[in-house]
Protein backbone atom coordinates (compact mmCIF):
# COMPACT_ATOMS: atom_id res chain seq x y z
CA UNK A 1 0.00 0.00 0.00
CA UNK A 2 1.25 3.66 -0.84
CA UNK A 3 0.56 6.47 1.52
CA UNK A 4 -0.31 9.95 0.83
CA UNK A 5 2.44 12.78 0.69
CA UNK A 6 1.25 16.33 1.99
CA UNK A 7 3.91 19.30 1.35
CA UNK A 8 3.23 22.85 2.80
CA UNK A 9 5.09 25.47 1.12
CA UNK A 10 5.60 29.10 1.19
CA UNK A 11 7.98 32.11 2.83
CA UNK A 12 8.73 32.64 6.15
CA UNK A 13 6.36 33.44 8.30
CA UNK A 14 3.39 32.07 6.16
CA UNK A 15 1.44 29.97 8.94
CA UNK A 16 3.14 26.64 7.41
CA UNK A 17 3.93 25.28 11.23
CA UNK A 18 0.09 25.83 12.18
CA UNK A 19 -1.69 23.98 9.59
CA UNK A 20 0.79 20.94 9.07
CA UNK A 21 -0.34 20.90 13.13
CA UNK A 22 -3.94 21.05 12.48
CA UNK A 23 -4.36 18.89 9.40
CA UNK A 24 -2.23 16.58 11.24
CA UNK A 25 -4.23 16.15 14.18
CA UNK A 26 -7.34 16.00 11.84
CA UNK A 27 -5.74 12.84 9.76
CA UNK A 28 -5.29 11.41 13.26
CA UNK A 29 -8.43 11.68 14.39
CA UNK A 30 -9.71 10.26 11.34
CA UNK A 31 -7.57 7.11 11.81
CA UNK A 32 -4.83 7.79 9.59
CA UNK A 33 -1.00 6.85 10.70
CA UNK A 34 0.31 10.17 10.31
CA UNK A 35 4.04 11.35 10.01
CA UNK A 36 4.89 14.87 10.85
CA UNK A 37 8.84 15.74 9.11
CA UNK A 38 9.79 19.12 7.73
CA UNK A 39 13.01 19.65 6.01
CA UNK A 40 16.12 20.78 6.39
CA UNK A 41 16.91 19.20 9.53
CA UNK A 42 14.52 16.09 10.12
CA UNK A 43 17.59 13.40 10.71
CA UNK A 44 20.67 13.52 12.37
CA UNK A 45 22.93 14.45 9.23
CA UNK A 46 20.34 16.88 8.42
CA UNK A 47 20.31 18.66 11.76
CA UNK A 48 24.15 19.26 11.29
CA UNK A 49 23.46 20.77 7.61
CA UNK A 50 20.42 22.37 8.47
CA UNK A 51 23.07 24.34 11.41
CA UNK A 52 25.43 24.66 8.67
CA UNK A 53 22.78 26.22 6.19
CA UNK A 54 21.29 28.50 8.97
CA UNK A 55 24.01 29.77 10.70
CA UNK A 56 25.12 33.48 10.62
CA UNK A 57 28.46 32.43 11.40
CA UNK A 58 28.94 30.40 8.23
CA UNK A 59 29.29 33.43 6.55
CA UNK A 60 29.33 33.92 2.41
CA UNK A 61 27.89 30.45 1.24
CA UNK A 62 28.99 29.94 -2.34
CA UNK A 63 25.38 29.35 -4.15
CA UNK A 64 26.18 26.31 -5.43
CA UNK A 65 27.35 24.75 -2.14
CA UNK A 66 24.46 25.57 -0.73
CA UNK A 67 22.21 23.85 -3.41
CA UNK A 68 24.69 20.75 -2.99
CA UNK A 69 23.71 21.28 1.41
CA UNK A 70 20.01 21.27 1.11
CA UNK A 71 20.37 18.51 -1.72
CA UNK A 72 22.19 16.28 0.62
CA UNK A 73 19.64 16.97 3.32
CA UNK A 74 16.95 15.91 0.82
CA UNK A 75 17.89 12.41 0.29
CA UNK A 76 18.91 11.42 3.32
CA UNK A 77 15.01 12.78 4.58
CA UNK A 78 13.60 10.56 1.39
CA UNK A 79 16.11 7.90 2.44
CA UNK A 80 15.29 7.82 5.89
CA UNK A 81 12.14 9.42 7.08
CA UNK A 82 9.78 9.76 3.67
CA UNK A 83 9.83 6.92 1.74
CA UNK A 84 9.77 4.61 4.17
CA UNK A 85 6.98 5.86 5.83
CA UNK A 86 4.70 6.25 2.37
CA UNK A 87 6.06 2.46 1.65
CA UNK A 88 4.38 1.46 4.98
CA UNK A 89 0.54 3.27 3.70
CA UNK A 90 1.18 6.55 6.19
CA UNK A 91 0.76 9.88 5.52
CA UNK A 92 3.62 12.23 5.50
CA UNK A 93 3.10 15.69 6.30
CA UNK A 94 6.11 17.97 5.50
CA UNK A 95 7.40 21.59 5.84
CA UNK A 96 9.31 22.52 2.79
CA UNK A 97 10.10 20.06 0.27
CA UNK A 98 11.59 20.66 -3.45
CA UNK A 99 9.92 23.86 -4.12
CA UNK A 100 12.05 25.65 -1.49
CA UNK A 101 15.07 24.39 -3.06
CA UNK A 102 13.85 25.37 -6.44
CA UNK A 103 12.56 28.93 -5.05
CA UNK A 104 15.17 29.74 -2.62
CA UNK A 105 18.26 28.56 -4.18
CA UNK A 106 17.29 28.89 -7.70
CA UNK A 107 15.10 32.16 -8.10
CA UNK A 108 16.35 32.94 -4.62
CA UNK A 109 20.53 32.73 -5.52
CA UNK A 110 19.95 33.26 -9.18
CA UNK A 111 20.97 30.06 -10.08
CA UNK A 112 19.30 28.00 -12.88
CA UNK A 113 15.54 26.57 -11.81
CA UNK A 114 15.99 23.70 -13.83
CA UNK A 115 19.42 22.54 -12.89
CA UNK A 116 18.45 23.21 -8.77
CA UNK A 117 14.99 20.77 -9.63
CA UNK A 118 17.15 18.79 -11.58
CA UNK A 119 19.73 18.44 -8.49
CA UNK A 120 16.66 17.67 -6.23
CA UNK A 121 15.09 15.78 -8.72
CA UNK A 122 17.89 13.48 -8.51
CA UNK A 123 18.29 13.56 -4.51
CA UNK A 124 14.73 12.43 -3.69
CA UNK A 125 14.37 9.60 -6.42
CA UNK A 126 12.17 12.02 -8.30
CA UNK A 127 10.05 11.43 -5.61
CA UNK A 128 6.65 14.47 -6.10
CA UNK A 129 4.11 14.99 -3.44
CA UNK A 130 0.54 14.02 -4.20
CA UNK A 131 -0.59 17.70 -2.95
CA UNK A 132 1.54 20.65 -2.47
CA UNK A 133 0.00 23.45 -0.48
CA UNK A 134 1.37 27.07 -1.18
CA UNK A 135 0.44 29.60 1.42
CA UNK A 136 1.57 32.76 0.00
CA UNK A 137 2.28 35.93 1.77
CA UNK A 138 3.39 39.46 1.35
CA UNK A 139 7.27 39.36 1.89
CA UNK A 140 6.55 42.43 3.98
CA UNK A 141 4.16 41.24 5.83
CA UNK A 142 6.30 37.93 6.26
CA UNK A 143 9.40 39.21 7.24
CA UNK A 144 9.04 42.61 9.33
CA UNK A 145 7.14 41.07 12.26
CA UNK A 146 10.45 38.71 12.90
CA UNK A 147 13.40 39.44 15.05
CA UNK A 148 16.71 37.43 15.10
CA UNK A 149 16.65 36.48 11.23
CA UNK A 150 18.39 32.93 10.01
CA UNK A 151 21.09 33.75 7.35
CA UNK A 152 18.14 32.63 4.79
CA UNK A 153 15.85 35.64 6.41
CA UNK A 154 18.27 37.82 5.93
CA UNK A 155 19.05 37.69 2.89
CA UNK A 156 16.97 40.67 1.86
CA UNK A 157 13.80 41.91 0.31
CA UNK A 158 14.93 41.42 -3.19
CA UNK A 159 15.74 38.02 -3.03
CA UNK A 160 12.58 36.65 -0.83
CA UNK A 161 10.74 38.93 -3.71
CA UNK A 162 12.15 36.42 -6.18
CA UNK A 163 11.71 33.59 -3.88
CA UNK A 164 7.74 34.41 -3.08
CA UNK A 165 7.31 35.09 -7.20
CA UNK A 166 8.89 31.65 -8.08
CA UNK A 167 6.48 29.91 -5.53
CA UNK A 168 3.71 31.14 -7.72
CA UNK A 169 5.00 30.02 -10.76
CA UNK A 170 5.67 26.75 -9.79
CA UNK A 171 2.35 26.52 -8.80
CA UNK A 172 0.65 27.93 -11.94
CA UNK A 173 2.94 25.49 -13.97
CA UNK A 174 0.87 22.01 -12.35
CA UNK A 175 -2.19 23.69 -10.48
CA UNK A 176 -3.55 20.52 -10.29
CA UNK A 177 -1.02 19.01 -7.83
CA UNK A 178 -0.95 22.86 -5.91
CA UNK A 179 -3.13 24.21 -3.40
CA UNK A 180 -2.49 28.21 -3.19
CA UNK A 181 -3.96 30.02 -0.36
CA UNK A 182 -3.34 33.39 0.96
CA UNK A 183 -1.35 32.61 4.10
CA UNK A 184 -2.94 35.05 6.30
CA UNK A 185 -6.16 34.60 5.73
CA UNK A 186 -8.62 33.26 8.56
CA UNK A 187 -6.43 30.03 9.95
CA UNK A 188 -10.27 28.20 10.19
CA UNK A 189 -10.79 29.02 6.57
CA UNK A 190 -7.43 28.26 5.42
CA UNK A 191 -7.65 24.59 7.25
CA UNK A 192 -11.05 23.92 6.06
CA UNK A 193 -9.76 24.24 2.29
CA UNK A 194 -6.22 22.13 3.16
CA UNK A 195 -8.74 19.38 4.39
CA UNK A 196 -10.97 19.46 1.35
CA UNK A 197 -8.48 19.09 -0.76
CA UNK A 198 -6.74 16.20 1.46
CA UNK A 199 -10.07 14.17 1.73
CA UNK A 200 -10.60 14.08 -1.87
CA UNK A 201 -7.16 12.77 -2.28
CA UNK A 202 -7.82 9.66 0.66
CA UNK A 203 -11.06 9.13 -1.14
CA UNK A 204 -9.47 8.62 -3.92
Amino acid sequence: MSGLFVVLEGGDGAGKSTQLARLAAWLREAGHEVVVTYEPGDTALGATLRKLLLDPASGDVSPRAEAMLYAADKAQHVYEVVRPALDAGKVVVCDRYVDSMIAYQGAGRVLDAAEIRGLADWATGGLVPDLTVLLDVPVDRALGEKVDLDRLEAAGTEFHERVRSHFLDLAAQDPSRYLVLPGRDDRDAIEAAIRQRVQTLLAE
